[in-house]
């Protein structure tokens, strides 16, 4: 078999374009995410999308997005193959795709209603019928997730690594300019029950019209990099293809479960007033750096183990694996600091205007807390699991996943009962902490083993600095409202960069002390980038 003779580009120079695309991207879904909660509050037209978003986002996510099991799979298959090879895979790969999501397109038309009663059984009747008509609107989005997904993998196996991180923010400023042009422009004419069912129609319209804009974005640079077309192809027995297919299958079953969790937490809080409309604001602020540093540390990392799978670079692949968990954990646990100790300003700081009021941030700052302290256990299950596809094992995460299904429900039951929403966070993060946990200790005895002890203590120590740097944020918090006050932007803008400030600087003063050799890394390449 022949292999690809073209040197790749470094970890640092992909994850440097991934972090800088990722971030523009991530500017332009915050802005997104402030005029829909501008336009809508956190009341029936934005919780009626959350429902009728779960499916279409679910596989948007699932399959269509970066690290995604398309993605993976086709990495992993492609890394290790000619260019040549690659245009009759990636054609295979998408007939196959795109018939089977075809059909799901036709089944979430006709059986929206029903899928809506069993997402949201306690929805009242006015947020089931606007969570139905959305969902009939973007059922299209299953297709346009295949195709994006295969899209993501074949250009970044071509080492092409800007547009896939970059072109979400079509999506999103397509959902921007729709809502806010359309609102402005017949809002004030419409009644309230006029104006949810327009403002309904036009949030599910814009969204599908994204998707659109997206693949197509996506699709033309697909051809220059001569990474395939549309055409139809059916060899299904070509080893690349059955490679693409041994991993893509489990996986897309492993990550499923996840969003199979999602719909299990979404009928727990159904019956709580606009939760899940709150729960999708709350997760959007931890996503967004979570997003973009994952990608700047997954999608450059994952062709590193795909490429350390044999067991004379096993040394390589655990020191890999190190760095994997303990970037995430520098980079993570800041931001866990100052979500949890600064919940509440950051959430009036970036949603608190037009129909978002004091109330709906008070409601989705009590679920960023929880949000918070799972950053860190979030990214570096996903480091994990990209390790067991790189070894072409989608087995374990699959099972893993099944196990966790039953544990998110009975964690569920209890935490939102005691709790209330904020419980339903608390066992998302419970079950990512059990997985990691298992992950970790099914590598380190197929591995030949961890130094479990000297990782433990690092991370020990990183943690250790979070709680320090958040009391101290907190404290400068109190004291900034108690003695200047918040009561516009420009005073939560500073008090939020005075705390957040203080909580950088005492992490990363304690984590010096620590003698982390990834520390160390980050710190040159800063001084790097600030020295040219």
């Amino acid at each position: 078999m022949a292999t690809n003779k073209k040197s790749p580009p470094s970890v640092g120079n992909i994850a440097k374009i991934v972090a800088i695309a990722t971030l523009i991207s991530k500017l332009f879904g915050f802005v997104r995410e402030l005029v829909v909660n501008a336009a809508f509050g956190i009341g029936s037209v934005r919780n009626a999308y959350t429902y009728a978003y779960t499916i279409p986002g679910f596989l948007f996510v699932l399959i269509g997005g970066i690290n995604g099991p398309f993605h993976s799979a086709l990495v992993s298959a492609l890394a290790k193959r000619d260019k040549s090879e690659a245009p009759a895979i990636v054609e295979t790969v998408s007939t196959l795709v795109s018939i089977l999501l075809i059909i799901v397109t036709a089944a979430l038309i006709i059986f929206a209603s029903n899928l809506i009663n069993i997402l949201g059984p306690e929805l009242v009747p006015e947020v089931k019928q606007l969570a139905t008509l959305q969902l009939q609107i973007m059922a299209p989005m299953a297709l346009l997730a295949g195709l994006i997904g295969i899209g993501f993998g074949s250009l970044n196996a071509a080492d092409s690594y800007l547009l896939p991180s970059i072109s979400p923010l079509f999506s999103s400023a397509v959902i921007t300019t729709g809502v806010a042009g359309a609102l402005w422009r017949f809002g004030e004419q419409l009644n309230t029950s006029q104006y949810f069912k327009f403002g309904a129609i036009v949030l599910a319209t814009a969204t599908v019209s994204g998707a659109i804009l997206q693949w197509l974005a996506q699709l033309i640079v697909q051809w220059r990099s001569q990474m395939g077309t549309l055409k139809l192809r059916f060899n299904w027995n070509t080893p690349g293809v059955k490679e693409v297919f041994a991993v893509m299958i489990p996986a897309t079953l492993s990550s499923g479960m996840v969003y199979i969790n999602l719909n299990v937490d979404q009928y727990f809080v159904s019956g709580i007033p606009n939760a899940a409309a709150a729960i999708q604001s709350a997760t959007f602020l931890f996503i967004t750096p979570l997003g973009i540093i994952s990608n700047a540390i997954l999608v450059p990392f994952y062709p590193v183990f795909s490429r350390l799978t044999a067991p004379e670079n096993w040394s390589e692949l655990k020191e890999r694996i190190r760095q994997g968990i303990f970037l995430g954990a520098l980079s993570m646990l800041p931001f866990t600091a100052i979500f949890m100790s600064l919940s509440l300003p950051i959430v009036r700081f970036a949603f608190q205007r037009g129909q978002f009021d004091l109330e709906d941030a008070r409601f989705v700052a009590s679920l960023l807390v929880v949000c918070g302290f799972g950053m860190f256990f979030y990214i570096s299950r996903d480091v994990l699991i990209r390790v067991f596809y790189a070894l072409g094992d989608g087995q374990i995460p699959f099972k893993i996943s099944i196990i966790n299904i039953a544990l998110n429900a009975i964690l569920d039951y209890f935490l939102i009962d005691r709790f209330g929403a904020p419980g339903l966070i608390m066992a998302t993060v419970g079950v990512n902490i059990i997985s990691m946990i298992i992950f970790i200790a099914i590598l380190h005895r197929r591995l030949g083993g961890f130094p479990l002890l000297q990782w433990s203590k690092g991370i020990s120590g990183l943690f250790f600095a979070t709680v320090v740097a958040g009391l101290a944020s907190y404290g400068i918090s109190q004291i900034f409202e108690n003695t200047i006050g918040n009561g516009d932007l420009l005073l939560l803008f500073i008090e939020l960069s005075i705390a957040s400030g203080i909580a950088i600087i005492i992490f990363g003063a304690i984590a010096s002390q620590l003698h982390i050799s990834e520390l160390d890394m980050l710190t040159s390449r800063i001084r790097q980038k600030l020295g040219r």
